[in-house]
């Protein structure tokens, strides 16, 4: 009786330290760094979530993430006008979010890292970032 109670505890065990482990895991990461995440996450696609705005941002390397940036998007050129949103890259240099974003005639991004700031210097109308940065332009890069 005492060996069954106790195989039970283990086997609960082992189910809730996998369970908590895979659900921290979901939270953590993000995936596909680099990659346009808007070929997934969309009205119908297979990625979890409907991106509005989503990309990945590196350091002056171009070749490694840079964690903790923040992409903000403002209604004019420079950093100025009304700030619309500001996005964080996570671990592996990706931002993204499901909020509504009004691109209106077009907003502009300004990315900041630890030390620097660059500005796109024409206006967005779409939030897929990595359609453009990486492919035929660019990487979004910040120190």
């Amino acid at each position: 009786m005492k060996k069954t109670f106790l195989n039970i505890l283990w086997v609960s065990f082992l189910v809730l330290a996998v369970f908590q482990s895979c659900e921290d895991d979901e939270e953590d990461e993000s995936h596909n760094t680099g990659q346009n995440c808007m070929s997934c996450h969309i009205a119908g696609g297979s990625g979890e979530g409907v991106f509005s705005v989503a990309g990945s941002v590196y350091d002056n390397s171009k070749e490694s993430v840079l964690p903790n940036a923040s992409i903000r998007l403002y209604t004019d050129a420079n950093g100025t006008g009304n700030l619309v949103a500001t996005l964080l890259s996570d671990k592996n240099g990706n931002f993204y979010t499901t909020e509504t974003i009004d691109f209106g005639s077009g907003l502009y991004v300004l990315a900041e890292g630890n030390t620097t700031s660059k500005n796109m210097i024409s206006s967005i109308t779409s939030g897929a970032c990595n359609s453009c940065h990486g492919v035929n332009v660019d990487r979004i890069w910040t120190e």
